[in-house]
């Protein structure tokens, strides 16, 4: 066995291009290091319909430009068998460790394979690649990003020609091309051959995030701006500027990329501590909200001052705020939010007569639905402009709730008030979420099996009115991995995570509210449900 895997190690070794990882793996086989060997060569990291996500480092468990080029040759082989022999595939990438590494093997692949290949000019946010699909006619795209993972993690994600990402089938074909191919030595590199794009086709994507504002709007918002590190604060700031809008005052520590991610545990705005320095601004300028990007700039989050303090909106808050906002603008289309979002947006689709969809989670399922208008998701996820862009879009949103914060104040009113308004109109739609970070992936597999052995059949009071195996599917959903539980005024999701280690479990409470004077009670009436779904559920699922 150990012999095995020595061997398997020096065989990678020897195909790996990488100075840097075969260093690193040269390191643990001269150390016969078979814990970490193993770790990285017990298997392969799969590719789905996340694309590939992963940690960095050598061997097929890990992201690397071996990985990499495997799965570029994988997706050519595909895009050949679907008569896209000399289609356009573009090519993004954000700052990341390896990231212009990995978008210069996927170009190199591309035009080995026959296909033709173009790269942005630098690192840009991911909504700036799924643009240019589209705008440059191309058959595919790929994005090297880890959006809002941990600094070590690197990332592959896949779009068709259609400006979405891959759904199944696709995938699974995909995937079987990548585990067809045998030596890199068959895979041909050549170094040049390829197209470097100039900033026309950021150009044309500034130009048209003009398109999701109100002509005449009132433009008077001031903002608190962070990229968290990330690529998003040079995109922003000059769609801001076309816009009209006051500059927004940035958080300096975090506006240059920067791979380590060096101020925050996590660069993802919805952890704990990520917006600490953002607020210590917003209490330096006082502004109207703040806006964050994550690391890619597909994910906008937006903080609010209430009372002496400022709070993150969440992802759902923010989601019917910019769906009230584009109904009283006159929006037609269907709007559309996967099955963990707030069912408010059905509520408040309903009120204008506007067609409403659920779908699974992801971009990949929101894009697809016919006449979309309007698709959000709870994790900071908003697609304003689906004709432009098919994702989600920080910089488009950013605009838009920024629209909405400056046509409010000049009425003398905030974000909280318009909160307000959609509650005593359609009940209080209170969201958490219960989410179990885990080193060991069976964690996750136990509570799921044990969820499904012994489902329970009431969560803090309310009784379980449905219980849903999603894997089965739904007449309306595709199977996936996970429970729906339907209350008595609640709604409970227990999913494992598509691109984390995490089992995610998404609660909602709805309670009814007669007039502003009753919110106060409904809060918190809503808040202490919420705490004893969380407590009643972690026991049942053993987490």
């Amino acid at each position: 066995m150990q012999d095995d895997l020595i061997a398997r190690a020096k065989a990678w070794l020897a195909e790996d291009p990488d100075a840097d990882t075969r260093a690193e793996l040269a390191k643990l086989i001269d150390a016969e290091d078979t814990a970490e060997l193993a770790a990285r060569f017990s298997g392969t990291l799969q590719f789905g319909t996340a694309g590939l996500r992963g940690e960095i480092g050598a061997g097929p468990l890990r992201m690397n430009r071996t990985v990499v080029i495997r799965a570029a040759a994988g997706l050519a082989a595909y895009l050949k068998k679907q008569g896209q022999e000399g289609g356009l595939v573009v090519i993004g990438y954000d700052a990341r460790h390896k990231s212009e590494d990995f978008a210069r093997d996927t170009a190199a692949v591309m035009t080995g394979a026959g296909l033709r290949a173009a790269v942005l000019p630098r690192p840009l946010p991911t909504p700036v690649l799924a643009y240019a699909i589209r705008h440059l006619g191309a058959v595919a795209g790929v994005e090297v990003t880890a959006s809002h993972n941990p600094p070590r993690d690197n990332g592959y994600k896949v779009y068709l020609g259609d400006g979405s990402q891959i759904v199944p089938p696709a995938d699974a074909e995909i995937a079987a091309e990548i585990a067809a191919i045998g030596s890199l030595t068959t895979v041909p590199r050549p170094t040049t051959g390829w197209e470097t794009l100039d900033d026309s086709v950021l150009g044309a994507y500034l130009a048209r995030t003009d398109a999701v504002l109100a002509q005449d709007s009132p433009r008077t918002a001031r903002t608190v701006y962070t990229a968290m590190h990330g690529v998003g604060k040079d995109v922003l700031l000059a769609a801001f500027a076309r816009a009209g809008f006051p500059e927004p005052a940035l958080v300096a520590e975090q506006a240059e990329p920067d791979p380590d991610f060096p101020t925050v545990a996590f660069p993802n705005p919805e952890e704990p501590g990520a917006m600490d320095l953002a607020f210590a601004k917003a209490r330096e300028t006082n502004p109207d909200l703040v806006i964050a990007n994550d690391p890619d700039a597909d994910r906008c989050a937006v903080a609010v001052q209430q009372n002496d303090t400022w709070r993150m909106l969440r992802g759902d808050e923010v989601g019917a705020l910019l769906a009230a906002h584009l109904v009283r603008r006159g929006a037609t289309g269907t709007f559309a939010e996967s099955i963990v979002s707030s069912s408010l947006l059905g509520r408040i689709a309903e009120k204008a007569n506007l067609p409403y969809e659920e779908t699974l989670t992801g971009f990949k399922w929101i894009a697809r639905v016919d006449g979309l208008r309007y698709g959000y998701e709870e994790a900071l996820g908003y697609c304003v402009d689906p004709d432009g862009v098919r994702d989600k879009d920080g910089i488009t949103a950013a605009l838009l709730i920024t629209e909405l914060a400056s046509g409010l104040k000049e009425r003398g009113r905030t974000l909280l008030d318009l909160l307000d308004d959609l509650a005593v109109e359609h009940g209080l739609h209170a969201t958490d979420q219960l989410s179990v970070r885990v080193e060991d992936l069976s964690v996750i597999a136990d509570a799921m099996r044990r969820l499904r052995e012994q489902p329970p059949t009431e969560l803090a009071g309310l009784s379980i009115t449905r219980a849903e195996d999603l894997t089965q599917g739904t007449d309306r959903l595709p199977p996936t991995d996970g429970l729906r539980y339907t209350l008595d005024g609640a709604r409970v999701i227990v999913r494992p995570s598509g691109t984390e280690p995490k089992l995610k479990c998404y609660l909602e409470v709805v309670v009814p509210v007669a007039d502003h004077s009753a919110l106060s009670a409904a809060r918190a009436r809503a808040t202490d449900l919420l705490e004893a779904i969380k407590r009643d559920l972690s026991a049942a699922a053993g987490i």
